[in-house]
């Protein structure tokens, strides 16, 4: 009789760890069983193999396959669950997929097949690029940051890393934000690799299953590409992981098992981290292992120029005609037409108006469930809730104190549509954001887009990477200072992500072009950072603002979340808990941890209740996980390991 450690994927009399079973035959490590647990059956990975215990064991019920998981994928489950204090059951959970159990049929692969705005030519690298390469492939780091421009032409860079790695007989996994944000990208490679398998939530349960059985069960190696979940594609020989956009929030998950796929890549295989605003933590730990390769050069050098200019929302002359749009804008956008170029208007805000309250009393319409302020959507003449979904009717006189003062304010893209038909009737305008219906998407009508079918191009932050639009001659930012208001350490970070990537729409050298910037600030150092491409400026910016106040990169961050049905049960059990937590520093003599007293959550309410957070700081991460292995878990607490917002 053979004895293994399984790890289930279900947790069992709230136990984490791995159980031991028997096997009449010999089993590999990585090899997928069905065990049985309590009164129940669950499916669990052999993670080793041990003695005969001293107490009864169970028989392994049967093998699900017999290819084993690679051992990346093994090693990357254990240490996923530890690095991040994961259930190990939800890691498991998380790199099987769904319905591994089931016998099925033939399904058809929805994929993304290469488009008529695809380049059908293998485009010869330049010298930049062939530069960019020889120095990656030199750098003895596991993980470098490839710093090109927005049109630099990182996915020749990516092709051909992916080339190199497949002819040493090494599976290449690459990562993007999003699938449908990425098109262009995921065609590119599907005309210069064969074999690409796509891995994403557009999928049936039963096509997830069957690419990954090929991919699991594959002799030669294999390029997967898909969101962060695709890094648990169980390919053989796992040889390059490259994660495009790799700023991009979609890279970290927030729901059990909570981790950052940057990180994880890094324990899995050599990685690539290609970006043109790349994280000011990931730029500092990089160039401390001298892991940084740039590419600030056009990939097709061109003659056209752009003019960029910078808008002062509160100089009302320059806001006669709208009040949205300034006149240089809309005379832009007037040329644009003329001329049969495209231009677009970008607001990362959707729906009509974000605030509705009563000039009377000063009344303001909040959601019941998260008493977080409603949007108007005009369109469909209702207020929503963007946190939890809730549709309401839109008042007509404040239920407060009866009076019709109510008025609307702010505005989102389905505002800013309107008042461009008001402007501009005879244009052809195309809106793109959560709201936008399907089979109207971007990703959906890309092609008529790309060619020129619609005149005004609006929308929020999908609009801004993964596309390209050589008919884009003008180029607005409605309120570029929008999330700048926002309470949290990586506000300006993501705000210049957003700015940069935005004119990196119209920087690609298609077309003469002329970008607005209007902001409510418009001398604030972010703004000029941005629009001067001072990724150099913004980062010592940033470091000494964070060296200040201890933040990522020069401390590591755990955040503390209390969610009870009452603020007073949320205030109380909060206060006992940092109690707690200092206590524990002072008999541990943890000099170099502090911890913030307990405070309402951004989303203090919601319709789990009253949430209120902690944050601790320290300068070794084993002093986090000491603090929080330290604590009563309960199903009130919940945390999160080097958060990238404390909102």
């Amino acid at each position: 009789m053979n004895y293994y450690l399984i790890a289930p994927a279900k947790t069992f009399h709230n136990s984490d760890n791995t159980l031991t079973y028997a096997s009449s035959e010999p089993l590999q490590i990585g090899q997928i069983v069905e065990i049985p647990l309590g009164k129940n059956t669950t499916i669990g990975i052999v993670s080793a193999k041990t003695t005969k215990p001293d107490f009864e064991t169970k028989d392994i019920l049967r093998i699900i396959y017999n290819t084993p998981l690679p051992k990346h994928l093994v090693k990357a489950m254990f240490w996923l669950s530890d690095y991040y204090r994961c259930p190990l059951s939800a890691v498991v959970q998380a790199i099987l997929p769904r319905g591994i159990t089931k016998k099925r049929r033939n399904a058809k692969e929805v994929a993304i097949a290469p488009d008529a705005t695809t380049e059908k030519a293998i485009n010869p690298l330049n010298a930049a690029q062939k530069r960019a390469i020889k120095e990656i492939n030199s750098c003895n780091a596991n993980t470098v940051l490839l710093h090109g421009i927005t049109g630099s032409g990182k996915t020749n860079i990516y092709i051909e890393l992916a080339k190199q790695t497949l002819s040493h007989n090494q599976s290449v996994i690459l990562l993007v934000p999003e699938i449908a944000l990425t098109s262009q990208l995921v065609s590119n490679f599907k005309i210069h690799f064969k074999d690409v398998i796509l891995l994403h939530s557009a999928q049936t349960e039963a096509v997830r299953h069957l690419l990954w059985q090929k991919s699991l069960e594959a002799a030669t190696p294999q390029v997967i590409i898909g969101p962060r979940s695709a890094l648990f594609a169980p390919v053989k020989e796992l040889g390059l992981i490259i994660i495009d956009e790799a700023h991009e929030p979609a890279y970290h998950q927030d729901q059990n098992p909570k981790y950052s796929a940057l990180r994880l890549a890094s324990v899995m295989a050599k990685t690539i981290l290609g970006s043109a605003t790349p994280l000011i933590s990931d730029y500092y730990l990089c160039k401390q292992h001298k892991a940084i390769v740039k590419l600030d050069e056009l990939a097709i050098k061109s003659s056209k120029n752009t003019a960029i200019s910078v808008i002062d929302l509160k100089n009302h002359p320059d806001f006669t005609r709208s009040r949205l749009l300034s006149n240089q804008l809309i005379e832009s956008i007037q040329q644009s037409l003329d001329q049969h170029t495209q231009s677009m208007l970008f607001h990362n805000r959707r729906g009509t108006a974000p605030l509705t309250i009563c000039d009377h009393c000063g009344w303001q319409a909040l959601c019941e469930n998260c008493l977080l302020p409603l949007v108007l959507h005009a369109d469909k003449y209702q207020m929503r809730c963007h946190a939890c979904g809730r549709n309401y009717p839109v008042p007509t006189t404040c239920p407060k104190c009866n009076n019709a003062s109510i008025h609307h304010k702010g505005f989102g893209t389905k505002m800013l549509e309107e008042e461009v038909r008001r402007l501009f009737p005879k244009a052809r305008v195309a809106r793109f954001d959560a709201d936008t219906e399907n089979g109207q998407q971007l990703s959906q009508i890309y092609e008529q887009v790309h060619a020129g079918d619609y005149d005004i191009i609006i929308g929020t932050q999908m609009i801004a990477k993964g596309f390209d639009f050589p008919k884009l001659s003008t180029l607005g930012i409605a309120q570029a200072d929008a999330g700048l208001s926002l309470p949290d350490y990586s506000s300006e970070e993501r705000t210049f992500q957003l700015i940069t990537q935005v004119i990196g729409r119209a920087k690609r050298g298609h077309q003469n072009s002329n970008i607005f910037i209007q902001s409510f600030q418009p001398d604030h150092p972010l703004i000029s950072y941005a629009i001067n491409s001072d990724y150099d400026g913004l980062y010592k910016y940033l470091l000494q603002k964070r060296r200040q106040s201890s933040l990522p990169p020069y401390s590591f961050l755990l955040k503390l979340s209390l969610t009870y049905k009452t603020e007073r049960a949320a205030i109380s059990n909060a206060q006992k808990l940092n109690k707690k937590i200092i206590q524990f520093i002072r008999q541990k003599q943890l000099s170099q941890v502090s911890v913030t007293p307990p405070m309402p959550a951004f989303h203090e309410r919601s319709g789990a209740g009253f949430s209120w957070q902690i944050i601790v700081k320290a300068k070794a991460r084993k002093d986090l996980l000491a603090i929080f292995d330290s604590l009563e878990k309960n199903p009130h607490l919940h945390y999160d390991f080097d958060p990238i917002t404390l909102l």
